[in-house]
């Protein structure tokens, strides 16, 4: 294994519901997981955030898992965190029998642990289950900022591999990546508009929104930059820039699944509580998915 144990561009997939949204569409599942593999990118990651775990039942959860493993020939990283430890240890558990490669675990949210238990989730999950694990920090969800010296001491552990970094704080993903340098440890974008600047501080990759739509250019634009192209890779922050913010004019995943919709990539059914997209976002969205086919 290298420092860098992921690299390049995984989409954070959606879920597709039927048209009552109480049933999960499996087959458009599996078609969308090869679409993303054709386009080139480096994994998938079901399950996340993005793929609206909140509102799945357990079974459901491995049911996804399972399908994308069976869909494609790139790594799987299943969404598995928790707010409760047994909780996420159960949902790794269950990704681990349905053939993940490797977990995403967001950082539990609501009960806001110090530092100490926060410490104590994740090496409990990495010490019983034996894939690579990638750290979630997003404060705007959780309510509780990972902090940089658990995230250092965290990343000495041999399962714990990487860190999706969705803080905007550039200062503090500066200073994780120079400190994990000699760890098998990659930090990840998980903010679009953020992921060049993170790559120009040797983030590896990127866990994505817009690759569910944009998936080629995304990926040019994040190995642009790890082969030294910042030209190009520039060029490419810039056209995808008007996405990276439609995607996040709502609650994501709403506004993602509806430019899917719009791209009849699959339906843009969302499980209650979400809610549709506004029309003034959606007639904003739809001219920019049209500005950017029209520069294909």
């Amino acid at each position: 294994m290298t420092n860098t144990p992921f690299r390049g561009v995984y989409p954070a997939m959606t879920t597709p519901f039927a048209g009552d949204h109480d049933r999960i569409d499996y087959d458009q599942l599996r078609s969308d997981a090869q679409r993303l593999e054709r386009a080139g990118v480096h994994g998938l990651v079901p399950v996340g955030s993005t793929g609206e775990s909140a509102t799945l039942t357990h079974d459901e959860h491995a049911e996804v898992v399972e399908e994308v493993v069976e869909a494609v020939d790139i790594p799987v990283i299943a969404g598995t965190g928790s707010n409760a430890t047994h909780e996420a240890l159960e949902l790794s558990r269950r990704a681990e029998e349905a053939g993940a490669d490797a977990l995403l675990l967001i950082s539990p949210y609501y009960n806001k642990p110090e530092p100490a238990g926060m410490e104590r989730h994740f090496r409990t999950i990495a010490d019983e289950v034996d894939l690579p694990q990638i750290v979630y920090n997003v404060p705007s969800r959780t309510g509780r900022n990972i902090d940089v010296e658990t995230t250092v001491s965290l990343a000495e552990h041999e399962n714990i591999s990487g860190y999706k970094a969705a803080s905007g704080d550039l200062g503090q993903i500066g200073e994780i990546i120079e400190r994990t340098l000699n760890e098998e440890f990659s930090v990840l974008s998980g903010d679009d508009a953020l992921t060049l600047p993170m790559l120009s501080l040797g983030a590896t990759g990127t866990i994505s929104v817009s690759a569910n739509v944009e998936p080629e250019r995304t990926c040019e634009l994040v190995e642009s930059a790890l082969d030294g192209g910042y030209d190009r890779a520039q060029e490419l922050q810039h056209e995808l820039g008007p996405l990276f913010r439609g995607l996040f004019s709502e609650t994501n995943p709403i506004p993602v699944k509806t430019a899917m919709e719009i791209r009849e990539y699959g339906p843009g059914e969302l499980r209650p509580p979400l809610s549709a997209l506004s029309e003034e976002n959606r007639e904003e969205l739809t001219g920019i998915l049209d500005r950017l086919e029209g520069s294909a």
